[in-house]
C-alpha cells in the first residue's frame, strides 16, 4: 500500500495550494479518504473527508469554506484545494484511508509540508 502526497510548499497568506495524494496497492475507490494535518508542536487534526464515491464531503470548522476535498477514482488520486490560506494552516498534511467502520485510519501517506508565511 502506498499513499504519496505532493503539492506542498511555502505560500503567502491569502494564497492557494493544491495537494494531491496518489494511491496504489489497495482498492482506492472502496474507501472513505481524509486529509489530516499536524501543525508544529500540536496534535493531529482531521480536516476533510470524502466518501468512497465522492458524493459526500465533510470539513472541520477551521477549513470550511476555504478548502475543498475531491477525488478521481479512475486515477486513484485524492485532492485538497486550499484557498485563502492562513498562517495557522501551516502543518504537515497527510492523506489517510478509513479502513474500518469506526473511522480508523489504516493507511497513511508520508505527509507534505505546507507553510503559510509572509
Amino acid at each position: 500500500v502506498h499513499l504519496v502526497e505532493s503539492g506542498g510548499g511555502t505560500v503567502q497568506p491569502g494564497g492557494s495550494l493544491r495537494l494531491s495524494c496518489a494511491a496504489s496497492g489497495f482498492n482506492f475507490g472502496a474507501y472513505t479518504m481524509s486529509w489530516v494535518r499536524r501543525p508544529p508542536g500540536k496534535g493531529l487534526e482531521a480536516i476533510a473527508h470524502i466518501n468512497n464515491g465522492g458524493e459526500s464531503t465533510q470539513y472541520s470548522d477551521s477549513v470550511k469554506g476555504r478548502f475543498t476535498i475531491s477525488r478521481d477514482n479512475a486515477k486513484n488520486t485524492l485532492y485538497l484545494q486550499m484557498n485563502n490560506l492562513k498562517p495557522e494552516d501551516t502543518a504537515v498534511y497527510y492523506c489517510a484511508a478509513q479502513t474500518n467502520g469506526r473511522g480508523d485510519y489504516g493507511y497513511w501517506g508520508q505527509g507534505t509540508q505546507v507553510t503559510v508565511s509572509s
